[in-house]
């Protein structure tokens, strides 16, 4: 930074400087941030991951996570909200509605998918939960969906049964992200292909069709949780061929590579103008996203 020559002494020119460096360092790291999306970013948006409690029905990082994610949303410009699934344990009533009134709290609107354990009930019994959820802020009218804005495409697809997809399914999903090319698309599923995370290699989508999927030139990334791991002992986010792989971790229970800790994050994905994403994680009452899990990619895949 070049300080504007004025005919002041030396001595006074380093007075000001020292004054200007103690009033950056004051800012708070989400004011820091603020200032780096601004103007450039064109997109933001939170990610919430897997929460489904067992064995008591009770959502106490989930209500963490929205808290921090209301605080979030001025200072990091945040659009909207996205859950990748698996929000109650089973499908069952007690869960969906003790995580309502949590999840109502949110500011923004939300855009949850299905999970493995939301099929243990209805479709139908999610669309109507996933709708109070946003309490008209935007109405869901089905499982899988599309955000569509200027620079980038979201494709959001539910499971067909489990964690997988049904030939239907698969087609829905091609179709989409052919449809919008050359825009580039971050998908959402529930569970990436089954092989992606070592930890975990046999859980994910086993379709065949899905090779097809991720074949898409303009498939920048697929965004997934189900795994519900440890985000400091796997390798969260990668990049195999062209496309990138973000994990989402789990709210309320870690499983992998263990049970014996669980550390509450959500992520941040903000995209600027030239197609660049940061991906920050976030500890639930922290405010300074976590610098070692850091994550940088281009919506431009170079084939």
């Amino acid at each position: 930074m070049k300080l504007p020559q004025y005919p002041y002494s030396s001595l006074l020119r380093s007075a000001l400087l020292s004054t200007l460096l103690i009033a950056l360092a004051a800012c708070s790291g989400a004011e820091q941030q603020a200032k780096i999306n601004t103007p450039d970013t064109v997109l933001s948006f939170a990610v919430l991951g897997d929460a489904e409690p067992k064995p008591e029905p009770q959502f106490p990082n989930v209500a963490a996570a929205v808290a921090d994610v209301n605080q979030l949303t001025g200072p990091l410009q945040l659009n909207f909200v996205l859950g990748v699934g698996d929000i109650a344990h089973k499908g069952t009533l007690v869960q969906y509605d003790n995580v309502t009134p949590v999840l109502q709290q949110l500011n923004l609107p939300f855009y949850p998918i299905m999970g493995n354990e939301e099929h243990g009930s209805t479709v139908e019994r999610f669309m109507h939960y996933a709708n109070l959820w946003n309490q008209g802020k935007v109405t869901l009218n089905a499982p899988s969906y599309v955000l569509e804005f200027d620079t980038v495409a979201l494709v959001l697809a539910s499971p067909d049964h489990g964690r997988d997809f049904n030939d239907s399914g698969i087609a829905w999903i091609q179709q989409q992200i052919s449809t919008l090319h050359p825009k580039p698309v971050l998908l959402v599923v529930h569970g990436a292909q089954a092989g992606v995370y070592p930890e975990s290699a046999d859980k994910g989508v086993h379709h065949p069709g899905f090779a097809d999927v991720i074949a898409q030139p303009n498939l920048a990334a697929v965004i997934s949780g189900d795994l519900h791991m440890d985000m400091d002992r796997v390798e969260h986010s990668k990049q195999l061929g062209k496309v990138h792989y973000l994990h989402i971790p789990a709210l309320e229970r870690t499983k992998i590579p263990d049970e014996t800790q669980h550390t509450a994050m959500f992520r941040v994905f903000s995209i600027d103008s030239s197609g660049l994403v940061q991906v920050d994680t976030y500890q639930t009452g922290v405010k300074q996203p976590l610098a070692r899990h850091a994550y940088q990619f281009s919506l431009h895949r170079s084939d």
